[in-house]
């Protein structure tokens, strides 16, 4: 295996994923703040709600436009940069992917069209339920996805079939009420919420700093600082139960993220700062919020969060265990009536994925010397300090958020939203703050995973296919390039679109059931 064929394989979907997921949260955000609006114009038939709705959906399609260009790339990134990946759990993770296509995406796309264009063909209510039906598409997409990547965190719900050489699913209602999957899909969608929010915020403050579009901007204002507070404190309510599914099911993960070697007392503290070092594997500065860890990620005062150290020496009997599976895997292979070879495998199967560690060092693994699989097993450890300090910056932004917008949403019901130029600076300047949060908080749920692209059962290096160094370069570059230039048009687009600022119009109907739109305050004759 060449690594610089799976590192360069690792950081094109890595680059396209991030990339793609810069749009992807103000998607989830604008949808549902969008159809608050439109609701509010629907019971009080209030134009400037209409037109709040408008502006705003011209910034959501903009994005959609985007997040579907860049996002359409990345499943077939699996058949082409991951083909051992897709052939040995693609019967499993197919599905959810199948099923995000077929019910949601084509459920957003569709009535995304009608949102813009049937604005006087539909009634205000019938209107109304496209709008929603826009948002709902919108989070039914991102279900779906993360329940095919909570899969890829907690794979339950699925054997390991010797014939076939596959994962096979035994139980689909596991897989999708996996709890791994649950808790990352409401703790994501939430901080989109947090990012659509921030967005409007931010944009309405910088019309009010420059004193534009002021009633528009102070009602878009009090919505997204309701909507931001609620969503804020939920993204640190969800994250705590993230962490809590974290603790039972992905341990190191968790270990790394705390800097944590050693396993301590019950309850564990939080390291609120440290310098951890990855070659002495102990810390060189620490700083403790006694008992915090234990409390948060436990919820027990006696049970204990393991620490890498022991971790690994739990590594180090599973792929001995492993290898036993291997070794019993390649005779019912060789023979499949041979039942104790059956006998053995069923009884070590889960440890199968440990064995595959080894192959970094050797083909035979069952053969393994000692030393071998110690460095298999250390090989389950994550680089900490990225880890470690992406994790500190992830909760100290959600902090941040839950202050800004309790302080905007304070001043929004005493009407002094807009009398505080301070607050509408910071929040102008705040705005890139969620999209920092979001990449920070997928680097540690995606990073952490390392080795793993399957927890406990596929290695990431085992998973890539045998692509050339010529090949991943020149795709590499090319994808860049493309998604590069995408985010400069969705920037240019989006200023030009902010600076422009809404239309005001009002719609003046013709009689036959059309209409065309024209400035507020002037008067027209509709054409017939």
């Amino acid at each position: 295996m060449d690594y610089t064929v799976v590192d360069l394989s690792r950081l094109q979907f890595a680059a396209t994923a991030m990339y793609h997921f810069l749009f992807v949260p103000l998607t989830l955000g604008l949808s549902f703040m969008m159809a608050i609006m439109e609701s509010v114009y629907v019971m009080t038939g209030r134009d400037i709600w209409r037109r709040m709705t408008l502006f705003w959906g011209v910034c959501f399609g903009i994005n959609f436009a985007m997040g579907v260009a860049t996002g359409i790339v990345m499943e077939f990134q699996f058949g082409t940069n991951w083909a051992y990946y897709s052939h040995y759990v693609g019967d499993v993770f197919g599905a959810p992917l199948a099923i995000e296509g077929l019910m949601a995406f084509f459920l957003e796309a569709t009535f995304i069209g009608l949102f813009f264009f049937g604005w006087d063909r539909l009634s205000k209510v019938g209107h109304l339920v496209v709008t929603w039906l826009v948002a709902l598409g919108a989070n039914f997409s991102a279900l779906w996805i993360l329940i095919a990547n909570g899969w890829m965190q907690n794979p339950v719900g699925s054997t390991f079939n010797p014939q076939t050489m596959r994962m096979e699913i035994v139980d689909f209602m596991a897989v999708i009420f996996n709890p791994v999957a649950q808790a990352k899909f409401v703790h994501t969608v939430s901080a989109g919420y947090v990012t659509g929010a921030m967005f409007i915020i931010s944009v309405s403050a910088y019309f009010m700093l420059r004193g534009r579009h002021l009633e528009l901007a102070k009602r878009s204002m009090a919505v997204a600082a309701s909507f931001g507070l609620a969503a804020s404190l939920s993204v640190v309510v969800l994250g705590d139960e993230s962490g809590y599914v974290t603790t039972e099911h992905q341990k190191m993960k968790l270990a790394a993220m705390e800097a944590m070697w050693d396993t301590e007392p019950a309850p564990a503290g939080f390291t609120l700062f440290a310098l951890p070092d990855q070659q002495t594997r102990q810390n060189t500065y620490a700083m403790h919020i006694p008992y915090a860890l234990g409390l948060i990620s436990t919820r027990s005062i006696s049970k204990e969060v393991p620490g890498i150290l022991p971790l690994v020496e739990h590594a180090k009997t599973r792929v001995q265990n492993g290898t036993k599976a291997y070794a019993a895997l390649q005779a019912v292979r060789a023979n499949p009536n041979d039942a104790e070879a059956q006998k053995t495998f069923e009884a070590n199967w889960h440890d199968l994925g440990y064995s595959l560690l080894l192959k970094r060092y050797r083909d035979d693994v069952q053969n393994a010397t000692p030393e071998e699989i110690e460095k298999a097993a250390f090989d389950t450890v994550p680089h900490v300090p990225p880890l470690f300090w992406s994790f500190r910056i992830m909760v100290a932004l959600g902090f941040y958020f839950i202050l800004f917008f309790a302080v905007a949403f304070w001043l929004a019901t005493k009407h002094k939203l807009g009398d505080s130029r301070l607050l509408l600076k910071i929040a102008l300047f705040s705005l890139p703050l969620p999209w920092v949060a979001i990449e920070a908080g997928w680097l540690v749920a995606e990073y952490g995973r390392q080795p793993w692209i399957i927890e406990g059962v596929l290695p990431t290096f085992y998973a890539a296919s045998g692509l050339t160094l010529t090949d991943l370069a020149i795709s590499l570059g090319v994808f860049l390039t493309i998604y590069t230039v995408l985010f400069i048009i969705e920037m240019i687009l989006m200023v030009k679109v902010i600076r422009k600022g809404p239309a005001d119009e009002l719609l003046v109907q013709d009689g036959l059931g059309g209409g065309a739109y024209v400035p507020a305050g002037a008067t027209a004759r509709p054409e017939r």
